[in-house]
């Protein structure tokens, strides 16, 4: 077995042992009550990542003042009425041996509610690159009452139970703001040099330390480099950390970029290495010469043990990897490294449906994640027999659900081999973390006693002479094939599935039909094997936002390719050598090309539907069966359908 015995080794900071050097950073969740107070669900998020063993846990954002309020559901702690809530989620952390951490926030400008209502503030009237709205400029009272405000705060926290507070000067928020070049335009003590634009955070620190006292850790969460075109660089901000060490920092955490860095650095896709941060927590570790908390991807414990062991950070936090597998650090000192499942980096759960969605905190690899309350630890009280018709992301965890509950499964899959479209999502540039993680789930599902059936595609027939309990239909979607285009049917003319798949080569000019994700993943793989590319797509715009991480690398590298993208276009015909495109009513002619790729989508396939009703089978649709969308949908529905039985 690797060593792991930097990582699980105890560390003292200020008057705070750690069992082990293992962190859960902060990452918002949705699950506090709209008012700001601690909920059920957030206690019972919290207690089971308890459970993994970690040595700290650092709360999500928690707002100091009410002019710092992101969302409507963010903590509070502004005021004596959250103690008793804020004393229970201290509670959930500590039950079994982490220590527990408080972060104290103020959004400034990042806050879109308050952006609209006009009454955020920042340390000018600079428009936040996220939401485009300018904030008020703060004016010398403003600064006085929210440094203030950080004070109480983190002795509501040490009041509450917790043993350490985190400031959150990171990601762009409003400790951020003063820091940076383009947000602070300021010409008082405030803001001018690096030195000038510290003077809050400093003052900030000061407040905190006089009002916890000097036995109580304060961490200091701080973006190394703003990550974008202007801003600060992790050697400007090496100039004053030692003054903030000096002001009372016990640790700073080394995070990275703002919530309007390009390619969501602060929660980076699959294409970044897992510990690419890693290098700037050194910087940091060398002139500050206090533990450093290292941050970025961290998914592999035994990674995260070769840092500390070569002296790059003293810490490490797996934020994301604690939604999806809270007990990985179990697993990895049980010998069972093997059994961890992996965080894609996807973004589906946790950023995306957070911030564009609004919606709970979810893992679209593990449905247990914000779900822990209706979610069945039991095995069920009678067991069933289950027929589960898919082997895609909903089939498979619906089927392993179902299993673990104690029901007989037979899992159905009409193809040679289960996965469904992460068999094919998993092969361009930068998806490889999918083939792992369902090939991980493949392994369960057979570890489980699922009975598994490929090559065989179920009928009528077969269900009502078996006449199972209930049946899961996850039969995916099938293929969406255009039919007006002349030429259409010619040799050249083929589809993403063949060609991501290894059946057919990819040509050399090349024109893909559908500018989806499909569509633009299938090019980003045919533009790694060396093939110039033509997008057409039908819609006006991309549907794949640049504002998601994945969304943006996918463009940069189509855009780096050269691929020349054709929006609100259809394509007319396909000719020898050469297609005919239309957009607002003019043909162009696009020469050469020697084969294209349809990739507009899919449709959801229900065949078995209406024969599940006439036979009056108790039955689920789940994952693209129901509606073609993402892995999140896939594996909740699948989920929740097996917990349904």
């Amino acid at each position: 077995m690797k060593d792991l015995s930097k990582l699980l080794s105890p560390i003292r900071i200020s008057t705070m042992e750690l069992k082990n050097r293992a962190v859960m950073p902060a990452m918002g969740t949705n699950l506090a009550n709209n008012d700001g107070f601690v909920s059920e669900a957030l206690l019972a998020y919290m207690k089971r990542r308890s459970q993994a063993g970690l040595g700290l846990m650092i709360t999500e954002v928690t707002a100091v003042h009410p002019t710092g309020i992101a969302i409507d559901t963010e903590l509070g702690a502004y005021d004596d009425r959250f103690v008793e809530g804020l004393a229970k989620l201290a509670d959930a952390i500590h039950s079994h041996g982490a220590k527990a951490a408080l972060q104290l926030h103020h959004a400034g400008r990042e806050s879109f509610f308050l952006l609209q209502k006009g009454e955020a503030i920042g340390p000018s009237a600079v428009p936040s690159l996220v939401y485009g709205m300018a904030p008020r400029e703060m004016t010398k009272d403003d600064i006085k009452e929210i440094i203030e405000a950080f004070g109480m705060a983190a002795l509501r926290a040490r009041k509450a139970g917790f043993d350490a507070v985190e400031i959150h000067a990171a990601h762009g928020y409003l400790l951020t703001q003063f820091l940076s070049p383009l947000a602070n335009h300021r010409t008082d003590e405030y803001g001018g040099d690096m030195a000038g634009r510290s003077r809050f955070i400093l003052e900030v620190i000061s407040e905190v330390r006089s009002m916890v006292g000097d036995d109580f850790p304060v961490i200091l969460r701080v973006s190394a480099e703003e990550s974008i075109k202007g801003g600060y660089s992790v050697d400007d901000l090496c100039q004053v950390l030692p003054s903030f060490v000096q002001a009372g920092s016990d640790v700073i955490h080394a995070s990275l970029g703002t919530h309007g860095s390009p390619a969501g650095i602060t929660i980076a896709p699959s294409e970044y290495e897992p510990g690419f941060n890693a290098w700037r927590a050194r910087k940091i570790k060398d002139v500050t010469h206090v533990p450093v908390i290292a941050v970025g991807r961290f998914i592999d414990p035994y990674l995260a043990d070769e840092v500390i062991a070569r002296g790059d950070a003293d810490l490490v936090a797996f934020g994301r990897q604690m939604l999806a597998d809270p007990d990985f650090l179990i697993k990895a000192k049980s010998g069972k490294a093997g059994e961890i499942r992996e965080c894609i980096a996807c973004n589906q759960g946790c950023i995306e449906r957070l911030m564009l969605e609004l919606g709970k905190i979810r893992c679209a690899i593990n449905p247990e994640t914000g779900q822990e309350l209706i979610y069945p630890a039991s095995p069920a009280k009678e067991k069933k027999h289950v027929w589960v018709i898919g082997g895609g992301p909903a089939g498979l965890t619906a089927s392993f659900e179902a299993a673990r509950l104690g029901h007989e499964v037979d899992l159905f899959e009409m193809e040679e081999k289960l996965g469904g479209q992460i068999v094919y999502a998993s092969i361009p540039p930068g998806k490889d973390a999918y083939r792992k993680w369902i090939k991980g789930l493949i392994s369960q599902v057979e570890e489980i006693g699922v009975k598994v059936h490929t090559s065989m595609a179920v009928t009528a027939s077969m269900i009502e002479d078996t006449a199972p309990d209930a049946v899961i239909l996850a039969t995916g979607g099938s293929k969406i094939m255009p039919e007006d285009i002349d030429g259409i049917d010619q040799d050249h003319v083929v589809d993403a599935w063949q060609i991501l798949g290894g059946k057919v080569k990819t040509g050399k000019d090349v024109l893909v039909l559908g500018g989806g994700l499909i569509g633009m993943e299938t090019a980003d793989f045919i533009c790694s094997k060396g093939a110039n590319v033509t997008i057409v797509e039908v819609l006006e715009t991309s549907p794949v936002l640049k504002i998601t991480s994945h969304g943006y690398m996918l463009h940069k590298r189509l855009q780096e390719c050269g691929v020349k993208m054709h929006f609100g276009t259809k394509l007319k015909q396909v000719g020898e050598g050469s297609a005919v495109i239309v957009k607002a009513g003019d043909e162009k002619t696009i020469s050469p090309v020697d084969q294209v790729v349809i990739a507009i989508g899919l449709k959801p396939r229900q065949d078995l539907k209406q024969a599940l009703e006439e036979m009056g089978i108790r039955h689920f649709v789940v994952g693209d069966a129901l509606k073609v969308r993402r892995i999140i949908e896939a594996t909740e529905e699948g989920a929740r359908a097996a917990w349904s039985i």
